[in-house]
């Protein structure tokens, strides 16, 4: 297996130093637009199974053609999801499988944004799965860890838990703290602005796929290991948009721990037309409104030593158990900054997202998981995952009994 990273920025620099310790593939790839950054990382990782070169990413015939100089089997995309069709499009070209941890983007219904949904999350590349399925390449959309290994413990429930799912609910919360910052977020605010202003998407049986206001729903949910009580709202995420095409529930949500202050300034970054990805002339220069706000806040790379706390990802399942009677039930798992950082010197947001794609290429690798097409992971068997996740790289997920 020879692996081409694309991104060495948080989640790709964290899944390259999670990689360093594995021995499942022959070499790996480490590209970014900044040759420098992925050179540092190659350099850092200090392992001749490694090396680094620069990319542009929104160029599928570059990416082709990396691949096709690299002899690259697999790509693993870790950039922001503007960026998902050309590698998408670039790995497809060159015959090479590939796995992403965010999907194509949406876009939302021209007269019913709040109502009905438009282009959806993941449209675009599922509109290419015969495609893929044809040449017998296999394209792994969201194998982070939300969505990815959410999606993994959905599969779960539904084949040792239960016998019939009422809802799906992914519920996701920290209670981490950077210090020295009053605004900085610990994961790309180019992304979080995505998701979380475009309208939150549901799913539900008998409506199927149908949309909300951004930040609706709010519930006060309860996060274990000293997270305690965060109220959650309505989030567009892929979640919804994957699992009810491969497992049988009444209704598929998910909720987010934002925070009311976090919630305030993007409802301001809104309001003020800085949530804009379209360019606008400023004196002689056109720029991105959302790519100014970007730049002006620190790099979520250079955060870990100034934060502290746990981040939890997870999903709240009720229904009826494998005994007919009802059951609730949180499967999740919880990242420590602290452990994060002194094991891998990568703050636990990134690194979390990180460590799942990689335990994917391993059971590809190995032949654990295999298959054609645009696949979810809750398409593929749990069991391997989970197996591989706890006693190949230490990492227990656990499971909360909850009252019904």
């Amino acid at each position: 297996m020879r692996i081409l990273i694309i991104g060495a920025g948080g989640v790709g620099s964290s899944a390259a130093l999670i990689a360093a310790r594995r021995d499942f593939y022959e070499h790996i790839v480490i590209a970014d637009y900044d040759v420098a950054r992925a050179q540092a990382l190659a350099d850092r990782i200090d392992d001749p199974r490694f090396s680094a070169i620069e990319i542009d990413a929104s160029d599928a015939q570059a990416v082709g053609q990396a691949c096709r100089q690299h002899q690259i089997t697999h790509v693993l995309n870790v950039v922001d999801p503007r960026f998902v069709m050309s590698i998408f499009e670039g790995a497809f070209l060159a015959g090479a499988d590939y796995l992403d941890t965010a999907m194509s983007l949406s876009s939302k219904h021209p007269d019913k944004p709040y109502e009905l949904t438009g282009v959806k999350l993941g449209d675009d590349q599922f509109a290419f799965a015969p495609a893929w399925e044809g040449k017998g390449r296999l394209a792994l959309v969201g194998i982070g860890v939300e969505p990815g290994l959410a999606d993994v413990f959905a599969r779960y429930a539904a084949d040792h838990l239960f016998s019939e799912i009422d809802e799906l609910g992914v519920r996701d919360a920290s209670d981490i703290v950077v210090h020295g910052y009053e605004f900085a977020p610990s994961f790309s605010i180019w992304t979080v602005i995505e998701e979380c202003l475009n309208p939150p998407v549901i799913w539900e049986k008998d409506k199927g796929w149908y949309t909300t206001e951004p930040f609706s729903g709010a519930e006060v949910f309860d996060f274990p290991e000293g997270i305690g009580p965060v109220e959650c709202v309505n989030v567009e995420h892929e979640e919804v948009l994957l699992m009810p095409r491969w497992v049988d529930a009444k209704r598929v949500t998910f909720k987010f721990g934002l925070g009311d202050e976090f919630i305030d300034v993007l409802k301001t970054l809104r309001k003020l037309g800085l949530d804009r990805t379209e360019k606008v002339k400023v004196h002689n220069h056109e720029v991105s409104p959302r790519d100014v706000v970007a730049a002006v806040l620190p790099d979520p790379l250079t955060l870990g030593d100034k934060m502290t706390g746990k981040t939890c990802a997870g999903l709240y399942v009720t229904g009826t158990g494998k005994d007919g009677n009802p059951r609730a039930v949180y499967l999740y798992h919880v990242s420590d900054n602290e452990w994060t950082m002194k094991e891998y010197g990568a703050q636990a947001v990134v690194w979390q997202t990180a460590m799942n794609p990689v335990v994917a290429l391993e059971l590809l690798a190995t032949g654990a998981w295999s298959g054609a097409g645009v696949l979810g992971p809750e398409a593929l068997p749990s069991e391997p995952f989970l197996d591989l996740l706890k006693d190949g790289y230490g990492q227990e997920w656990k499971m909360e009994e909850r009252t019904v």
